[in-house]
């Protein structure tokens, strides 16, 4: 017999997916076009992204008309919120392996016992980090070097942030069982639901506009906390109307030891591997702080312009995340294995279009944050260097998902100790103090550890030991 010829998919139209993939879908993405499945689940995935960026954006926008202390009371308490949003992605990379792969397996009740161990888990971490927030929230302004103005005019919007810590694990947890049912459309529109809310409420505490108090910075806290809440009780209602792909019965809401305890395992090191990852970024800025307030200015721009423009690759990616794990549950995971190449040549693509863009019009696009003849050349500097590595972090960023997709969280964490702490930071450190290269060293260590991340990935990948990981 001759070898048989794969017949290639047919072309995705791309705006009648789009309108599938925001009106909602229950394709089943182990069957038919592995380049349709992205699609349909990367677009509401993006724009979940983008609602979860605009709390933070929009909180900001209304405090900023505070004053100083207000400010530094947002930048303070969002990172003392860096430890829960550890905790919560760690968690959630878990909740979508475990979730996906029961999908997959064709077992929505296996599904809904994971979702509800995870709940349970996020309930218990907030309730005890709400606590001491609440109790201790002039401590721990305090000992994040508040001033005493500071501390005066912003603890109760700590202590209502830090004290809602629950409504900001859930939203993360349910959204993850949505993404990992392959019900992306429900986690988007569940952060519509919530920033629309916290939008509309942000003036009306901090101002007192109309029949509402006014809170001043606090009332910031009070409008994301109600805003995360309704979004959490949207969620709830899905799960337990059956609206879903995964359905919460009453018999299931108890604990089951063994499926938490594998829940944890994978999340732990879903835990490290962000952990990793973003001290490896705190410490760059830490170097870059050496080279002054222009060089650290510079940065902060260039990078805030890349993260925003990546969001669409995190879709992708996030996507990659989902279809492995419904993949392997199917015993399908030469499918699985195609699903990540594709998405990474689709990332390829776009981000490689970003690159060109960037190396071409870096000033233009830098002039629309700042003009300061100081700041302008090295954040132009800095996104022309960080998007030479545009291609091989396409690739890297989709590979270290589908490692989590597979439950695999051990492999990324692995590589990112490597890779960011071993390799990326002495690199930066050398070219930016022992070189004439000064700032720009840390810049070019950035390209050339997202390539090696890349590289390292794809080979451990390739190996297929992601195949066999149970969850």
């Amino acid at each position: 017999m001759g070898t048989p010829v794969t017949m290639p998919e047919p072309p995705v139209r791309f705006w009648v997916a789009v309108r599938e993939a925001l009106a909602g879908t229950h394709r089943d993405y182990t069957e038919g076009s592995i380049a349709r499945a992205i699609t349909l689940l990367a677009i509401p995935m993006v724009l979940e992204m983008v609602m979860e960026s605009m709390f933070g954006i929009t909180d900001m926008f209304w405090v900023s008309h505070l004053g100083k202390d207000a400010v530094a009371t947002v930048a303070l308490t969002e990172s003392m919120l860096t430890l829960v949003f550890v905790v919560a992605m760690g968690l959630s990379l878990a909740t979508t392996a475990f979730v996906a792969r029961r999908i997959g397996e064709k077992d929505p009740e296996g599904a809904a016992i994971g979702a509800v161990q995870a709940m349970i888990i996020g309930i218990v971490v907030s309730i005890i980090w709400g606590v001491v927030g609440v109790l201790f929230a002039h401590r721990l302004l305090a000992l994040m070097g508040a001033t005493p103005e500071i501390i005066e005019t912003g603890h109760r919007y700590t202590a209502i942030l830090l004290g809602g810590t629950a409504t900001i694990l859930l939203l993360f947890l349910t959204n993850a069982i949505f993404r990992g049912a392959g019900d992306a459309v429900i986690a988007m529109r569940v952060l519509w639901v919530a920033n629309v809310i916290n939008i509309v409420l942000d003036p009306c505490f901090i101002f007192g506009i109309g029949p509402f108090p006014k809170l001043g910075v606090a009332g910031a806290a009070v409008a994301t906390t109600i805003g995360r809440g309704c979004g959490v009780l949207y969620q709830l209602t899905i799960l337990l109307s059956g609206e879903g792909r995964v359905v919460i019965r009453p018999a299931q809401l108890r604990v089951h030891a063994a499926v938490m305890w594998r829940i944890l395992r994978v999340s732990f090191t879903g835990m490290l591997q962000f952990l990793l990852s973003m001290g490896s970024w705190v410490a760059l800025v830490r170097m870059i702080a050496l080279f002054g307030a222009a060089a650290l200015a510079g940065y902060a721009i260039a990078i805030r312009i890349v993260i925003f423009v990546i969001l669409p690759s995190w879709g992708m990616s996030n996507a990659a995340a989902t279809l492995v794990g419904q993949n392997l549950g199917a015993g399908k995971p030469g499918r699985a294995e195609s699903s990540v190449w594709r998405a990474g040549l689709y990332n390829m693509v776009f981000l490689g279009g970003v690159a060109v863009i960037f190396l071409i019009f870096a000033e233009p696009v830098v002039r629309l944050f700042t003009n300061d003849p100081a700041v302008l050349p090295i954040a132009v500097a800095c996104l022309r260097i960080v998007s030479c590595g545009n291609v091989c972090y396409a690739y890297g960023m989709v590979m270290v998902q589908a490692f989590n997709g597979a439950g695999d969280t051990f492999t990324p964490m692995i590589i990112n100790l490597f890779c960011y702490w071993l390799f990326q930071l002495p690199l930066a450190w050398t070219l930016s103090k022992h070189t004439w290269l000064g700032a720009k060293g840390v810049f070019l260590a950035i390209p050339i550890a997202e390539s090696c991340i890349a590289a390292v990935s794809i080979l451990v990948f390739r190996r297929g030991r992601w195949k066999r990981v149970q969850i």
